[in-house]
């Protein structure tokens, strides 16, 4: 059975830090791509950041890009998501979900398996 399982979340003042964990099992790691999604209130779950399979390539949303880097270690069958310079826009729900694609990352439909998330907030 696979299963995901966010960690890291909080509250945070604006232009803080926030480094996201996501730990995988179930599944041969090093063989999906991995995303981070994120879900406002009364908003739909948008696509944040994504990593191939090896980690040969990552991909960003304009909003995040610049700020937002992520990472995986396929030892440790984790991926990460640092956040730096958080704005109160980033204030979600963070998701991770696990692919086995390696193109159309920025599409939910692309995952298929998915945490329970992770909350962060950022006041300003």
């Amino acid at each position: 059975q696979v299963q995901l399982v966010e960690s890291g979340g909080g509250l945070v003042q604006a232009g803080g830090s926030l480094r996201l964990s996501c730990a995988a099992s179930g599944r041969t790691f090093s063989n999906y791509a991995m995303g981070w999604f994120r879900q406002a209130p009364g908003k739909e779950r948008e696509f944040v950041a994504a990593i191939t399979r090896y980690g040969g390539s990552t991909y960003y949303a304009d909003s995040v890009k610049g700020r937002f880097t992520i990472s995986r270690g396929n030892a440790k069958n984790t991926v990460f998501l640092q956040m730096n310079s958080l704005k109160p826009e980033d204030t979600a729900v963070y998701y991770c979900a696990s692919s086995p694609r390696n193109d159309e990352l920025g599409r939910r439909q692309a995952y298929d398996y998915w945490g329970q998330g992770t909350p962060v907030t950022v006041s300003s």
